[in-house]
């Protein structure tokens, strides 16, 4: 009989810091993209 631990499942857990670090990247490139946009589109100015 096999075993059927559900701690095998979950082997591949990646770690914090990589997470961290992925989450950072993608709000620089967010930001980057907002800036870019502001700059190509300026809003017009009420008044």
């Amino acid at each position: 009989m096999t075993d059927k631990s559900p701690h095998d499942a979950h082997s591949a857990k990646k770690s914090g810091k990589a997470l961290k670090a992925k989450r950072s990247e993608r709000r620089e490139k967010g930001q980057a993209a907002a800036q870019m946009q502001r700059l190509m589109h300026p809003r017009k100015q009420s008044g």
